[in-house]
Protein backbone atom coordinates (compact mmCIF):
# COMPACT_ATOMS: atom_id res chain seq x y z
CA UNK A 1 0.00 0.00 0.00
CA UNK A 2 2.19 3.03 -1.63
CA UNK A 3 0.37 5.50 0.63
CA UNK A 4 0.98 4.44 4.07
CA UNK A 5 4.03 5.47 4.56
CA UNK A 6 2.81 9.13 5.11
CA UNK A 7 -0.62 10.41 4.22
CA UNK A 8 -1.36 13.01 1.72
CA UNK A 9 -3.88 15.11 4.17
CA UNK A 10 -3.25 19.22 3.52
CA UNK A 11 -5.39 21.10 2.12
CA UNK A 12 -3.25 23.13 0.38
CA UNK A 13 -2.23 20.28 -1.74
CA UNK A 14 -4.70 18.89 -3.34
CA UNK A 15 -8.54 21.08 -2.68
CA UNK A 16 -10.19 18.05 -4.79
CA UNK A 17 -8.76 15.77 -2.04
CA UNK A 18 -10.07 17.98 0.31
CA UNK A 19 -13.12 17.88 -0.55
CA UNK A 20 -13.12 14.30 -1.17
CA UNK A 21 -12.04 13.22 2.24
CA UNK A 22 -14.60 15.72 3.81
CA UNK A 23 -17.24 14.13 1.19
CA UNK A 24 -16.65 10.67 2.79
CA UNK A 25 -16.20 11.22 6.19
CA UNK A 26 -19.99 12.81 5.74
CA UNK A 27 -20.72 9.77 4.18
CA UNK A 28 -19.76 7.00 7.17
CA UNK A 29 -20.90 9.54 9.65
CA UNK A 30 -24.23 9.80 7.87
CA UNK A 31 -24.29 5.95 7.92
CA UNK A 32 -22.26 4.86 10.93
CA UNK A 33 -25.63 5.26 13.26
CA UNK A 34 -28.15 2.83 11.47
CA UNK A 35 -27.99 -0.61 13.22
CA UNK A 36 -25.23 -3.30 11.78
CA UNK A 37 -23.93 -1.01 9.59
CA UNK A 38 -20.28 -0.65 10.51
CA UNK A 39 -18.11 2.92 10.17
CA UNK A 40 -14.72 0.95 8.92
CA UNK A 41 -17.42 -1.29 6.43
CA UNK A 42 -18.25 2.41 4.95
CA UNK A 43 -14.98 3.60 4.98
CA UNK A 44 -13.42 0.21 2.96
CA UNK A 45 -16.34 1.03 0.43
CA UNK A 46 -15.54 4.72 -0.20
CA UNK A 47 -11.68 3.26 -0.61
CA UNK A 48 -10.50 5.76 2.61
CA UNK A 49 -10.20 3.17 5.11
CA UNK A 50 -6.59 2.30 4.44
CA UNK A 51 -5.44 6.19 4.70
CA UNK A 52 -7.20 6.11 8.11
CA UNK A 53 -5.57 3.34 9.16
CA UNK A 54 -2.52 4.39 8.40
CA UNK A 55 -3.35 7.95 9.80
CA UNK A 56 -4.06 6.98 13.53
CA UNK A 57 -0.95 4.36 13.27
CA UNK A 58 1.84 6.87 12.20
CA UNK A 59 0.20 9.92 13.93
CA UNK A 60 3.28 10.26 16.04
CA UNK A 61 5.48 10.40 13.22
CA UNK A 62 3.81 12.75 10.51
CA UNK A 63 1.26 14.85 13.44
CA UNK A 64 0.36 17.67 11.28
CA UNK A 65 -0.46 15.37 7.87
CA UNK A 66 -1.95 12.99 10.11
CA UNK A 67 -4.24 15.53 12.51
CA UNK A 68 -5.27 17.53 8.97
CA UNK A 69 -6.53 14.43 7.20
CA UNK A 70 -8.04 12.94 10.24
CA UNK A 71 -9.44 16.35 11.40
CA UNK A 72 -11.16 16.43 7.89
CA UNK A 73 -12.51 13.09 8.06
CA UNK A 74 -13.77 13.44 11.42
CA UNK A 75 -15.33 16.95 10.49
CA UNK A 76 -17.33 15.31 7.54
CA UNK A 77 -18.36 12.58 9.63
CA UNK A 78 -19.72 14.85 12.52
CA UNK A 79 -21.43 17.00 9.63
CA UNK A 80 -23.26 13.76 8.42
CA UNK A 81 -24.27 12.31 11.94
CA UNK A 82 -26.21 15.97 12.40
CA UNK A 83 -27.33 16.73 8.97
CA UNK A 84 -28.56 13.51 7.66
CA UNK A 85 -28.92 10.44 10.63
CA UNK A 86 -31.82 11.34 11.94
CA UNK A 87 -33.57 11.45 8.73
CA UNK A 88 -31.49 8.86 7.63
CA UNK A 89 -32.94 6.29 11.03
CA UNK A 90 -36.61 8.88 10.29
CA UNK A 91 -36.31 6.90 7.06
CA UNK A 92 -35.26 3.37 8.64
CA UNK A 93 -38.23 3.29 10.77
CA UNK A 94 -40.94 4.01 8.08
CA UNK A 95 -39.17 1.96 5.59
CA UNK A 96 -37.11 -0.47 6.76
CA UNK A 97 -36.27 -2.52 3.79
CA UNK A 98 -35.84 -0.82 1.12
CA UNK A 99 -33.39 1.60 3.08
CA UNK A 100 -31.53 -1.83 4.13
CA UNK A 101 -31.65 -3.36 0.87
CA UNK A 102 -30.19 0.24 -0.10
CA UNK A 103 -27.27 -0.68 2.01
CA UNK A 104 -26.87 -4.30 1.32
CA UNK A 105 -26.52 -2.97 -2.28
CA UNK A 106 -23.82 -0.66 -1.16
CA UNK A 107 -21.72 -3.19 0.24
CA UNK A 108 -21.98 -5.29 -2.99
CA UNK A 109 -20.89 -2.84 -5.09
CA UNK A 110 -17.71 -2.16 -2.80
CA UNK A 111 -16.53 -6.07 -2.68
CA UNK A 112 -15.31 -6.18 -5.98
CA UNK A 113 -12.88 -2.97 -4.94
CA UNK A 114 -11.83 -4.81 -1.88
CA UNK A 115 -11.23 -8.29 -3.76
CA UNK A 116 -8.76 -5.91 -6.04
CA UNK A 117 -6.67 -4.97 -2.99
CA UNK A 118 -6.55 -8.74 -1.52
CA UNK A 119 -3.78 -8.50 -4.77
CA UNK A 120 -5.46 -12.39 -6.14
CA UNK A 121 -4.53 -13.98 -9.35
CA UNK A 122 -7.44 -15.95 -10.01
CA UNK A 123 -9.47 -17.79 -7.41
CA UNK A 124 -8.10 -20.20 -5.52
CA UNK A 125 -8.74 -21.93 -2.20
CA UNK A 126 -7.24 -18.46 -0.41
CA UNK A 127 -10.57 -16.87 -2.07
CA UNK A 128 -13.12 -19.29 -0.22
CA UNK A 129 -11.22 -20.00 3.32
CA UNK A 130 -10.37 -16.80 4.41
CA UNK A 131 -13.31 -14.81 3.51
CA UNK A 132 -15.24 -17.66 5.29
CA UNK A 133 -13.16 -17.56 8.18
CA UNK A 134 -13.91 -13.25 8.76
CA UNK A 135 -17.48 -14.09 8.13
CA UNK A 136 -17.28 -17.24 11.05
CA UNK A 137 -15.78 -14.75 13.20
CA UNK A 138 -18.37 -11.80 12.74
CA UNK A 139 -21.22 -14.27 13.20
CA UNK A 140 -19.60 -15.96 16.65
CA UNK A 141 -19.92 -13.09 18.18
CA UNK A 142 -23.48 -13.94 18.69
CA UNK A 143 -22.37 -16.10 20.84
CA UNK A 144 -21.22 -14.07 23.45
CA UNK A 145 -22.64 -13.99 27.03
CA UNK A 146 -24.75 -11.11 27.42
CA UNK A 147 -23.69 -8.54 30.20
CA UNK A 148 -19.55 -9.87 29.63
CA UNK A 149 -18.38 -6.56 30.65
CA UNK A 150 -21.11 -5.07 32.14
CA UNK A 151 -19.93 -3.23 35.01
CA UNK A 152 -20.96 0.00 37.67
CA UNK A 153 -17.80 2.32 37.94
CA UNK A 154 -18.75 2.34 41.82
CA UNK A 155 -18.17 -0.87 42.33
CA UNK A 156 -14.37 0.16 42.34
CA UNK A 157 -11.14 -0.43 40.19
CA UNK A 158 -12.35 -4.09 39.22
CA UNK A 159 -15.52 -2.41 37.84
CA UNK A 160 -12.66 0.41 35.93
CA UNK A 161 -10.88 -2.52 35.12
CA UNK A 162 -13.64 -4.29 32.84
CA UNK A 163 -14.84 -0.82 31.33
CA UNK A 164 -11.32 -0.44 30.31
CA UNK A 165 -11.50 -4.16 28.68
CA UNK A 166 -14.95 -3.20 26.81
CA UNK A 167 -12.40 0.06 25.29
CA UNK A 168 -10.02 -2.45 24.25
CA UNK A 169 -12.84 -4.72 22.14
CA UNK A 170 -14.39 -1.60 21.17
CA UNK A 171 -11.99 -0.29 19.21
CA UNK A 172 -11.58 -3.57 17.68
CA UNK A 173 -15.35 -2.85 16.75
CA UNK A 174 -14.21 0.55 15.47
CA UNK A 175 -11.31 -0.60 13.37
CA UNK A 176 -12.38 -3.47 12.17
CA UNK A 177 -14.91 -3.36 8.64
CA UNK A 178 -18.04 -5.01 9.61
CA UNK A 179 -18.01 -4.98 12.85
CA UNK A 180 -20.51 -2.56 14.35
CA UNK A 181 -19.32 -1.14 17.57
CA UNK A 182 -23.44 -0.27 18.82
CA UNK A 183 -24.28 -3.92 18.02
CA UNK A 184 -21.13 -5.35 19.74
CA UNK A 185 -21.78 -2.83 23.10
CA UNK A 186 -26.11 -4.59 22.93
CA UNK A 187 -23.95 -8.47 22.97
CA UNK A 188 -22.27 -7.10 25.54
CA UNK A 189 -24.75 -5.52 27.99
CA UNK A 190 -23.57 -2.03 27.46
CA UNK A 191 -25.40 -0.21 24.96
CA UNK A 192 -27.66 1.47 27.47
CA UNK A 193 -25.37 2.72 29.95
CA UNK A 194 -22.80 3.42 27.47
CA UNK A 195 -25.52 5.90 25.66
CA UNK A 196 -26.81 7.33 29.29
CA UNK A 197 -22.87 7.75 29.92
CA UNK A 198 -22.66 9.84 26.79
CA UNK A 199 -25.80 11.54 27.14
CA UNK A 200 -24.74 12.81 31.03
CA UNK A 201 -21.11 13.01 30.54
CA UNK A 202 -20.51 10.71 33.38
CA UNK A 203 -16.98 10.22 33.38
CA UNK A 204 -16.30 7.78 35.99
CA UNK A 205 -17.83 5.53 33.16
CA UNK A 206 -16.32 7.00 30.12
CA UNK A 207 -12.77 7.91 31.24
CA UNK A 208 -11.57 4.26 32.09
CA UNK A 209 -14.28 3.17 28.88
CA UNK A 210 -12.47 6.23 26.18
CA UNK A 211 -8.80 4.95 27.63
CA UNK A 212 -9.40 1.21 26.26
CA UNK A 213 -10.72 2.64 23.15
CA UNK A 214 -7.88 4.71 22.98
CA UNK A 215 -5.51 2.55 23.75
CA UNK A 216 -7.27 -0.31 21.48
CA UNK A 217 -7.82 1.92 18.42
CA UNK A 218 -4.19 2.84 17.97
CA UNK A 219 -2.68 -1.08 19.04
CA UNK A 220 -5.37 -2.44 16.29
CA UNK A 221 -4.39 0.34 13.55
CA UNK A 222 -0.87 -0.25 13.83
CA UNK A 223 -1.68 -4.46 13.75
CA UNK A 224 -3.73 -3.99 10.65
CA UNK A 225 -1.52 -1.66 8.79
CA UNK A 226 1.68 -4.13 9.44
CA UNK A 227 -0.98 -6.82 8.12
CA UNK A 228 -2.53 -5.33 5.05
CA UNK A 229 1.54 -4.52 4.40
CA UNK A 230 2.75 -7.59 4.91
CA UNK A 231 0.39 -10.01 3.91
CA UNK A 232 -2.38 -8.31 1.49
CA UNK A 233 -4.04 -11.40 0.71
CA UNK A 234 -5.18 -13.04 3.71
CA UNK A 235 -5.65 -9.60 5.47
CA UNK A 236 -8.29 -8.26 2.55
CA UNK A 237 -9.77 -11.43 1.98
CA UNK A 238 -10.93 -12.26 6.22
CA UNK A 239 -11.72 -8.51 5.63
CA UNK A 240 -13.98 -9.26 2.74
CA UNK A 241 -15.45 -12.12 5.36
CA UNK A 242 -16.34 -9.54 7.65
CA UNK A 243 -18.11 -7.15 5.43
CA UNK A 244 -19.84 -10.22 4.26
CA UNK A 245 -20.83 -11.98 7.83
CA UNK A 246 -22.39 -7.96 8.64
CA UNK A 247 -24.97 -8.42 5.64
CA UNK A 248 -26.57 -10.71 7.80
CA UNK A 249 -26.87 -8.31 10.50
CA UNK A 250 -28.61 -5.56 7.99
CA UNK A 251 -30.64 -8.12 6.42
CA UNK A 252 -34.20 -7.46 6.95
CA UNK A 253 -36.24 -10.42 5.88
CA UNK A 254 -37.67 -10.63 2.19
CA UNK A 255 -40.39 -8.36 1.01
CA UNK A 256 -44.05 -9.31 1.31
CA UNK A 257 -45.83 -8.79 -2.79
CA UNK A 258 -44.77 -7.63 -5.88
CA UNK A 259 -44.48 -4.03 -5.06
CA UNK A 260 -42.55 -4.18 -1.94
CA UNK A 261 -40.04 -6.65 -4.05
CA UNK A 262 -39.71 -3.89 -6.90
CA UNK A 263 -38.69 -0.96 -4.57
CA UNK A 264 -36.57 -3.42 -2.43
CA UNK A 265 -34.94 -4.62 -5.79
CA UNK A 266 -35.26 -1.18 -7.17
CA UNK A 267 -32.91 0.35 -3.57
CA UNK A 268 -30.70 -2.31 -3.57
CA UNK A 269 -29.56 -1.53 -7.84
CA UNK A 270 -29.29 2.55 -6.75
CA UNK A 271 -26.80 1.37 -3.50
CA UNK A 272 -24.96 -0.87 -5.78
CA UNK A 273 -24.68 1.47 -8.76
CA UNK A 274 -23.87 4.72 -6.31
CA UNK A 275 -20.90 2.71 -4.59
CA UNK A 276 -19.62 1.09 -7.80
CA UNK A 277 -19.79 5.05 -9.34
CA UNK A 278 -17.69 6.36 -5.94
CA UNK A 279 -14.62 3.30 -6.09
CA UNK A 280 -14.35 4.27 -9.89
Amino acid sequence: MKQQGRPSTGPGKNKNDTAMTLAKGFAVGATMLVPGVSGGSMAMILNIYDRLISAVSSFLKHKRESLLFLGLFCLGACAGMIIVARPLLKLLQLYPQPVMFFFIGAVAGGIPMIYRKARGRGVTWKSFVYPALGFALVMSLAFLPEGLLAADPGDGPAAWALLFIAGLAGAAALVLPGISISYLLLLLGMYDETMYAIGHLYLPYLLPLGAGLLLGTLLCARALEKAMDRYPQPTYLIILGFILGSLVQVFPGFPAGPASWAICLLTLILGYAAIRAITR
